[in-house]
């Protein structure tokens, strides 16, 4: 069973970076130090924040992120506050080494899922992109966490280098026990926006042709998989997250935006002051929202416009969608 996941506008998702640093080098890490800052959180600043967010709604969820959030010695215990405030669902980011013994920290009923990264089916390809013994690792991370009675996801960013293994996936996730499949378009931001010498983008007739059957052949085994939307037919209609839906990216510096692509850009509509969340001053990613072009997004125009196409008049063939619109796939 196929659908396209309209955003939510009964509830809001706090994406919380609790700290910037890791422990890896990813090449298309998205963090901009000189935008996001190098800061960790201290925990009652964290529970503080997690009570802004947590009166935003009555239906939050939060997904703790980095860095690697793991590295945060105080983890467990903003997810023991979040769980307090009455969060929907809590979700933590990792990239498998689960530091500070954080599985015998927290129970199953305190986290709804640990998500871990990994970007090849193969050691080779995933740590030529995330380095050095990182899919072992992670492997191990996974199946501890899943012998341990923790729900688990897996999030694979697509590129242009480690696409010919997307298909390769789906076996491998059944084999570690993983309940969810997240398949993530390359983001044009932090070192990706830094470096012109790599080409990781998929184009669009490969992205349709490849993504859709792989995120198919890992729902027939039970598992369920979301996968961004990304490209819309001309006649399809154009919504921007940043108007219809509470979605708050929070980084450790204060600044809080409400769409990642904005993230490189000191444009962020919202700032935490006093513990307090206030708009910040114009112009500023809200501004970009209101705009109305052919192309759909108006921020991917601006940053990442390799992934469109025009016809001989100039015009778009297809429009972009929201990056946070996504299409879901299950079994059932």
């Amino acid at each position: 069973m196929k659908k396209t996941v309209s955003f939510s506008k009964n509830s809001s998702n706090l994406f919380f970076h609790i700290l910037t640093k890791c422990n890896l080098n990813c090449r298309h890490c998205y963090i901009n130090h000189d935008q996001h800052g190098d800061s960790t959180l201290s925990l009652p600043v964290i529970e503080s924040w997690l009570s802004i967010f947590a009166e935003q709604s009555r239906k939050a969820n939060v997904i703790f992120l980095g860095g690697e959030p793991t590295l945060h010695p105080e983890l467990s215990l903003a997810i023991k506050k979040a769980n307090q405030l009455g969060y929907s669902s809590i979700t933590v980011d990792t990239n498998g080494f689960l530091f500070h013994d954080i599985l015998s920290k927290v129970t199953p009923d305190e986290v709804d899922y640990f998500s871990f990264s990994l970007d090849g089916a193969t050691k080779k390809t995933n740590d030529m992109i995330r380095g050095e013994g990182v899919y072992d690792k992670c492997l191990a991370g996974v199946r501890d966490a899943v012998s341990k009675g923790f729900n688990t996801s897996l999030i694979f960013t697509v590129s242009e280098i480690n696409i010919h293994e997307l298909s390769l996936m789906p076996l491998l996730l059944n084999d570690l026990g993983i309940n969810r499949f997240f398949i993530q378009v390359i983001g044009i931001r932090g070192k990706t926006a830094q470096s012109s010498n790599d080409q990781l983008q998929v184009p669009r007739d490969k992205w349709l042709k490849t993504i859709p059957l792989a995120a198919a052949a890992a729902a027939s085994l039970g598992l369920k998989v979301t996968y961004p939307k990304v490209f819309l037919e001309k006649d399809e209609t154009f919504e921007c997250a940043g108007l219809v839906a509470d979605n708050y990216f929070v980084f450790p510096n204060t600044r809080v935006y409400r769409c990642p692509l904005c993230e490189d850009y000191p444009i962020h509509s919202k700032t935490i002051t006093d513990n307090r969340l206030i708009d910040t001053d114009r112009i500023n990613e809200k501004d970009v929202f209101q705009l109305t072009i052919p192309e759909g997004c108006v921020m991917n125009r601006l940053i990442q416009p390799d992934n469109l196409i025009y016809d001989k008049d100039g015009k778009p063939e297809y429009k972009i969608a929201c990056c946070l619109l996504k299409e879901e796939i299950s079994s059932g």
